[in-house]
């Protein structure tokens, strides 16, 4: 999501979130406490592709690698509204993208910090905590939380406009993104081991005029996803995300030909988590890779997060 990784609609716009997305527990907060991350990530951009979902003329000698890593800060006070918690979150990141997306460009690295990315949620737990079959696990919360918030991508990143025209290699976006989400995630009973997680994050992009440039990317909805099974102190799984531009980009107040670029693509790839309750760590891998691409990239990435409680 935010960072380096290259995510390609016309101008390479990205998406509110995270780097790598959200998957499991996605509506969930943690108990009250100040919460530390570290991810690591990379990512390759091998083809563009047109409105038809082909290979876009002139483009087939896409290649765009990037490496990624940022801390991310998440805040619960110890109080509730209506019945639930509340949580800040921030993330700063670093990235370096390398590569070229026409044979008559150069081949460039960009290295620099990425934009900023915040936002607040509130989430409430519908349902009951039991323990885990595995002593010293995590207790299991079976039933439906729901998770609402409010996030915005801040345009602070590395960003040249010329270079980004000529060869498609950015680190920032140069672009205000404000984004509404809406998260859900449900546990069942024990199925197959401690339960089965179904979890989604949807978020609704709006984008800001790039004035460098004179163009504001369409609007598009962001929908991240996981299915998961709780085995003990494991989570394995399957995730992913699915985005749908549905209003066209625009320069100067037209729509860009032919199609108003809108982009749609599908990326599926694994899960797998590790808690370490004793020292209220979790280690956590992901990998993805695009199925389909509208107006977009195909994209393959891979994400490592580890995540502390600091107080």
């Amino acid at each position: 999501m935010i960072g380096a990784a290259p995510v390609w609609a016309a101008e390479g716009s990205t998406v509110a979130g995270p780097i790598g997305g959200t998957d499991i527990r996605s509506a969930f907060l943690p108990s009250p406490g100040l919460y530390g991350a570290l991810i690591l990530g990379g990512a390759s951009t091998y083809q563009l592709r047109d409105g038809s979902g082909d290979p876009r003329a002139g483009l087939d000698a896409v290649g765009l690698n990037s490496k990624s890593a940022a801390g991310i800060l998440l805040y619960v006070p110890d109080f509730k509204v209506f019945d639930g918690s509340v949580g800040f979150l921030g993330v700063a990141g670093f990235g370096s993208v390398c590569g070229q997306i026409r044979s008559v460009s150069p081949e460039r690295c960009r290295s620099g910090f990425g934009d900023v990315y915040v936002e607040a949620s509130w989430s409430r737990f519908f349902g009951f905590t039991r323990p885990s079959r595995e002593k010293g696990a995590l207790p299991i919360r079976e039933g439906l939380a729901i998770r609402a918030g409010l996030g915005a991508v801040l345009p602070t990143g590395l960003y040249d406009a010329q270079i980004q025209a000529s060869n498609g290699v950015t680190v920032g976006s140069n672009t205000l993104i404000v984004a509404p989400s809406i998260a859900f995630t449900y546990t069942t009973s024990p199925l197959l081991a401690d339960g089965t997680e179904f979890s989604s994050k949807i978020y609704l992009n709006n984008y800001a005029r790039n004035h460098d440039t004179d163009y504001v990317s369409g609007k598009n909805v962001n929908i991240d996803f996981a299915v998961s099974e709780h085995i003990g102190r494991w989570q394995v799984g399957v995730a992913g995300y699915y985005l749908r531009q549905f209003t066209d980009d625009r320069r100067g107040g037209i729509a860009v030909a032919p199609d108003g670029r809108r982009a749609e693509v599908l990326s599926v790839g694994g899960v797998i988590n590790y808690d370490i309750p004793s020292l209220g760590t979790a280690i956590k891998f992901k990998t993805r890779s695009s199925v389909f691409a509208y107006n977009t990239a195909m994209t393959t990435a891979f994400y490592l997060t580890i995540a502390k409680k600091l107080d």
